[in-house]
């Protein structure tokens, strides 16, 4: 299974008034990694797929460690769990990884289930033949 690599970069206010970063601003953490894996890196060039618009269905997150504010990005792993015909659902992992000198650090652990969506006809729409094919290659082996 691949995995796509989002460095996220941290920002003076997103730390709240015990030093660490704000729990809800995990959500545009992970938020910013799934536009940068959805449309940035859609299938083919000037192909549309996700492009159309979607929404959140549903987020799950597990805090684990507290993060501090520091200035180079904190890495964000993202993998496709499970693919339907009208939505997707996406993890992620906020954490360092292990070096020599330490080992790896989990801050967050989550999912969110996106569903495509036809802004003009203001409904779900069916996930095409195109994004399930990029979407494969990130599908969880498990």
């Amino acid at each position: 299974m691949a995995r796509f690599l989002y460095r996220c970069p941290l920002r003076w206010a997103d730390m709240d008034a015990f030093g660490h970063v704000n729990n809800v601003v995990f959500l545009r953490y992970l938020e910013e990694a799934r536009i940068d894996f959805m449309f940035r890196l859609a299938p083919g060039d000037g192909s549309a797929s996700f492009s159309g618009g979607s929404v959140v269905a549903r987020h799950e997150i597990d805090y684990k460690l507290p993060l501090v504010h520091r200035y180079e990005p904190v890495p964000i792993e993202l993998w496709v769990t499970e693919v339907k015909a009208a939505s997707l659902t996406v993890a992620y992992e906020v954490k360092d990884m292990a070096t020599a000198e330490l080992p790896e650090r989990v801050y967050v652990r989550a999912s969110t289930v996106v569903v495509p969506y036809d802004l003009q006809a203001q409904r779900p729409r069916r996930i095409t033949a195109e994004e399930r094919f990029f979407l494969q290659k990130y599908m969880d082996d498990e």
